[in-house]
């Protein structure tokens, strides 16, 4: 947003220069972006006047010019075709940088004679693109500045927040600066233009949400031209180009009033009927800009007897645009949806100066009377004689009124104002206040609750006269800042580092089709608005991520991969649905070797899975394992749970269907596992907090071989767990070392081989003693797992 400072003093009577202009919008929460100062950019160059222009001795197209200038008399060399005796013009003393041609003056001989400055035309001063001679200004004083001579205004730019669309028009901004104490507000009330004659084109609207209000007039008899001067100066000033009176009005009022407004040559319209609706399919609407746009009935159109004429809130139409010879005009006034008219400017990649505004939420108290203010320009400007104004519709409702205490303002913002300059910052900024309660203007709808006219206040008074208070000091908890999950998490980053994983960070969403392989992609899950139509599902789980982190790296040359990444997943769309993984993924393609080395498989994933259970605290000894019933986006035979029971689940590992990994175009295979935080339980407190003494036996431990013939379908995890429960305190470890299925052992079973590990800790073990341990393990094997010795 755009605004010169004669515009804004057009509203607010002030004497502030444009540094204070701007000092006090940052101070009042406007983000000035940028201020273009033309009198600090030729605050060297002011004006002179020829006195003498004599022909060059050594040249024929250059004059010796004798100029009266703020330095005194200066003999000139000029190359000017108008370069003339009482001539006033621009003036540039020796170390001026000149912007239009990029060069310092310096005191050179043109031709043998010396130049002692500069005489500058308007394209040197970049005040124009193409100039034939020097400048030409009316008589004024000598050493008149070069920016007041030309009349070059600063132009303050700054960015909009979306919840403040008031802002859009410089009446907005003035009103928030006399609220400021910057100057004092002029009246912004507009006088009612009687009409002359009814309305001869009717208004209709539809009825729905897309434009609640429609008001319009004609006015007929009129004739159209350049607009005045000083509307042309300001919009050039702000970087619009003027076209025409009737054009220019409507660009002024929509950064003079934040009110965009369109006008249509009504001898164009057909029908003699205009109407705001919903679009229908097959409609085409060919707007201002020379685009024509297909519509949907999500769109909002204004429509005549033939069709579709224009983008309600967006662009007008061509075939109803006014043109230098319209002598009759329907003015249109409307409120239109917010929300509506964004997503057709997104849906149609069309972003115009109304829908800018329109999608913020312009000022619905504004629609008749913003109607007026361009009736009455049009009518200086044009002549002409109005209609009276027809309205269509009704208008969204005013904000709801606000209990509100000015006590308030101490209590939550700790600013300490009397009454009077509270009621006076709101009254400023346009709410009413009486007794009690407060009523926020229509034009400012982000005001909610109580708290909003708080922050108005503060906003306005300075935030630097919040007080500055020390937070008071808080006990650190005897327990920690971490939480028991921010622990586990911390640690399971550093153990998956540390196994070689590297750390992906992914978005929390996928595609619909990717997270439907993966048991989501649930309707109410599916982004409204997303960044891309491939992210615009919330994720079911982190696989689909690291899987297409993999595949990305593949198809840059880094096929070989280890990520993990530790994130949230999504269920539903309630709290509880929320979990959060960790999860990694063995992508193994490494080069081919001579030796037929083996690649990493899912038994070296299984064993970097247990690592990170037992890092986090996790009962590994009570786990099961159970591959019945896996989801299936895992490869059957190939994956399995790691269980405390079917109803607590803690992690899912094995290879990933080669189906899902198809349909992602990932090359297999890619094995993977997802531990969910949620589910590893907490361990029990212990009365002491310290490490018990590090307790290491002096004797030598032995290990047993036994072979045992069980089930085909038994797991050896439950052969292991049995071995280890024969004498938790003599056996140290059980390792499975051997599996074999063929002669020697029956049809549906198969042989499991475990190597034990007994450390002694009292004294060494007599042979009975080790036998008779021998016998208790292969008794717990049988009895938990159905193992029989073999041989």
């Amino acid at each position: 947003m755009k605004f010169t400072l004669s515009w804004l003093k057009s509203h607010l009577d002030t004497d502030a220069t444009v540094a204070q202009v701007a000092q006090a919008m940052t101070m009042a929460g406007l983000e000035v972006e940028h201020v273009e100062d033309p009198g600090a950019k030729l605050g060297a160059f002011s004006v002179a006047r020829i006195v003498e222009a004599v022909q060059h001795p050594n040249a024929d197209r250059l004059r010796v010019c004798q100029v009266e200038t703020k330095d005194g008399m200066k003999e000139i060399v000029c190359g000017a075709p108008n370069a003339r005796a009482g001539l006033f013009t621009v003036y540039a003393p020796i170390g001026t940088y000149i912007p239009g041609s990029g060069i310092t003056l310096e005191p050179r001989p043109v031709r043998g004679v010396v130049s002692n400055g500069m005489l500058c035309s308007a394209s040197e001063l970049q005040t124009a693109e193409e100039s034939d001679g020097i400048l030409e200004l009316p008589e004024l004083a000598v050493g008149t500045p070069a920016a007041e001579a030309l009349g070059l205004e600063a132009v303050i730019d700054f960015e909009v927040t979306p919840n403040r669309p008031d802002w859009l028009g410089v009446a907005g901004i003035a009103r928030d600066l006399a609220a400021a104490g910057l100057g004092a507000l002029k009246d912004l009330s507009v006088a009612p233009v009687a009409g002359k004659f009814p309305c001869p084109i009717k208004i209709t609207v539809d009825g729905s949400d897309a434009c609640p209000a429609f008001a319009g007039r004609v006015i007929r008899g009129l004739k159209n031209g350049p607009s005045p001067a000083w509307m042309q100066d300001l919009l050039r000033a702000i970087g619009l180009r003027p076209i025409n009176a009737l054009v220019d009005v409507t660009n002024f009022l929509s950064y003079d009033r934040a009110r965009p407004l369109h006008v249509y040559d009504a001898t164009k319209i057909a029908g003699g009927v205009i109407e705001a609706r919903l679009g229908k399919a097959g409609e085409r609407v060919a707007a201002l800009d020379g685009k024509t746009y297909a519509v949907t009935d999500e769109m909002c159109v204004i429509a005549d007897g033939s069709g579709a004429i224009g983008l309600g809130g967006v662009m007008g139409g061509m075939s109803t645009g006014s043109q230098l010879d319209t002598t009759e005009v329907f003015i249109e006034s409307a409120w239109f949806d917010p929300i509506r008219t964004a997503q057709t400017g997104r849906d149609l990649t069309l972003v115009s100066d109304a829908q800018y505004r329109f999608a913020r939420g312009v000022d619905p108290g504004f629609v008749v009377p913003g109607l007026e203010l361009a009736t009455r320009l049009i009518l200086e400007m044009c002549g002409g004689e109005p209609s009276d104004i027809s309205v269509a519709g009704e208008l969204p409702a005013p904000p709801p009124v606000i209990a509100f205490d000015p006590a308030y303002v101490k209590r939550l913002a700790g600013v300490d104002l009397p009454n009077e300059r509270i009621r006076s910052i709101l009254e400023t900024l346009g709410f009413v206040w009486e007794g009690t309660r407060v009523t926020p203007p229509t034009w400012r709808r982000d005001v909610e609750g109580r708290a909003d006219l708080v922050e108005e206040v503060a906003r306005i008074a300075g935030y630097d006269a919040l007080p500055a208070e020390p937070l008071p000091p808080m006990a650190r908890p005897a327990s920690g800042v971490l939480t028991m999950r921010q622990t586990r998490l911390r640690a399971a980053r550093r153990a998956l580092a540390a196994a070689g994983y590297g750390e992906a960070l992914t978005f929390s969403f996928v595609s619909q089709a990717t997270a439907k392989l993966f048991g989501g992609g649930a309707d109410e899950l599916v982004l409204a608005n997303p960044i891309s139509p491939e992210l615009d599902c919330m994720r079911p789980s982190v696989l689909p991520s690291l899987i297409e982190a993999a595949g990305r790296n593949a198809r840059r040359g880094f096929a070989d991969c280890a990520l993990f990444e530790i994130g949230p997943v999504f269920a539903g769309t309630e709290p509880c649905d929320q979990r959060t993984a960790i999860a990694a993924i063995l992508a193994p393609h490494g080069p081919r070797r001579w030796d037929h080395g083996a690649a990493e498989d899912v038994f070296a994933l299984k064993a970097d899975l247990m690592t990170l259970l037992e890092e986090l605290g996790a009962p590994v000894a009570n786990l099961q394992v159970a591959q019945e019933g896996t989801a299936p986006w895992w490869r059957p035979g190939r994956a399995a749970r790691l269980q405390l029971g079917p109803k607590a689940v803690l992690a899912e590992f094995g290879e990933i269907h080669p189906k899902v990994l198809a349909a992602m175009d990932v090359a297999g295979p890619v094995y993977g596992f997802e531990v969910w935080a949620e589910a590893i339980p907490e361990p029990k407190k212990k009365a002491v907090k310290t490490k018990p003494a590090l307790a290491l036996s002096a004797l030598m431990p032995l290990s047993r071989d036994f072979a045992f013939v069980v089930a085909q379908a038994t797991p050896a995890g439950d052969i292991v767990r049995a071995v280890q429960s024969a004498d938790r305190g003599l056996i140290a470890g059980v390792r499975v070392f051997d599996v074999y299925q063929g002669p020697g052992v029956p049809e549906g079973k198969k042989s499991v081989a475990v190597e034990v590990t007994i450390q002694p800790r009292e004294k060494t073990l007599a042979d009975a003693e080790i036998e008779a341990l021998s016998a208790k393990i292969v008794a717990a094997a049988g009895k938990s797992a159905g193992a029989v010795l073999r041989g």
